[in-house]
């Protein structure tokens, strides 16, 4: 059981380097969370874009970049993108990392049929969070990608994040599909794909973890509201992986543990070949460094 985000930079410490390939380097907050990276021993980058933009930017914040490999592009972000993903596909990183591009000229690099790292049906954003009202690293998966994901595109969203925690030494994942309440009402959808999800589980068409649900939130995470509302499950207060209806509920669920709960989070895409930090503006520096770590710890 992984308790806290330290330990996915410990775990990555005793990996060898990672190299990590950055989309348009030339971003101060990414650079700041290299150097960090770096003097931890846990990745070594490799920066794509324009030089003397990313020298310009280095120089504001101290690093040092006389050892570090810089891939030149004056092109534009989006170019950027592509040569960093060639660099991750021929074998020369390991990771790929969002720079001062937009997130769909990152993806679009990520999805190319032919020159891209597309591995699974679905890109999906898995997120640990350290909390200090809960015992343990606990997982939310969508906040960030699918909108409004239909039932097979959260079969692969819980196939990524239990891929997710298989990587960082989580061998049985505890899932808890929330929704709005515990019972199943056809008109309510989000109760039916948990009910759905949790056959499936039974059958062994969702291996690697146990599945349960439909849960409110506090019976996900709380065995006294389990207790409470007599719902006996070995996930319900334990569960390891948080798996939300849509795009909004895990949007607000992600941000209200970050601003209003004291907790801290590290994050990756999953469904390429490669883990990818795509983190937000509003992510702290420590966030960045601990979206690193994660994706250096990853088997």
């Amino acid at each position: 059981m992984i308790h806290k985000l330290v330990e996915l930079t410990e775990k990555a410490q005793h990996k060898p380097r990672r190299k990590i390939a950055v989309a348009a380097a030339e971003d101060e907050p990414v650079l700041k969370s290299l150097k960090a990276a770096m003097q931890n021993g846990i990745a070594s980058p490799v920066l794509v874009g324009d030089k003397n933009e990313i020298k310009k930017v280095a120089d504001l914040i101290d690093f040092d970049l006389s050892n570090i490999e810089i891939i030149h592009n004056d092109k534009g972000a989006n170019e950027s993108a592509k040569i960093a993903v060639s660099v991750v596909k021929n074998g020369e990183a390991d990771i790929l990392m969002k720079g001062f591009v937009s997130t769909g000229g990152l993806l679009k690099a990520v999805l190319d049929k032919e020159n891209g790292l597309r591995k699974a049906e679905i890109l999906s954003h898995v997120a640990f969070f350290e909390s200090p009202y809960y015992h343990k690293l606990l997982c939310l998966t969508d906040a960030a990608m699918n909108i409004a994901p239909d039932f097979d595109t959260k079969v692969h969203i819980l196939n990524n994040a239990v891929e997710a925690c298989h990587k960082i030494g989580i061998t049985l994942p505890k899932v808890a599909v929330v929704a709005a309440l515990e019972t199943v009402n056809p008109k309510m959808e989000a109760t039916v794909h948990a009910a759905l999800l949790k056959e499936m589980n039974v059958n062994n068409q969702l291996q690697g973890c146990i599945v349960d649900g439909p849960f409110a939130i506090d019976i996900a995470v709380n065995k006294e509201a389990a207790a409470h509302k007599g719902i006996v499950s070995e996930v319900a207060g334990d569960c390891d992986i948080i798996l939300v209806p849509d795009i909004e509920a895990g949007n607000m669920l992600y941000k209200a543990l970050n601003f209003l709960g004291g907790a801290v989070c590290a994050a990756v895409i999953m469904g390429a070949s490669v883990p990818i930090v795509l983190t937000s503006r509003s992510d702290t520096e420590t966030s960045k460094v601990r979206s690193i770590a994660l994706a250096a710890a990853m088997d």
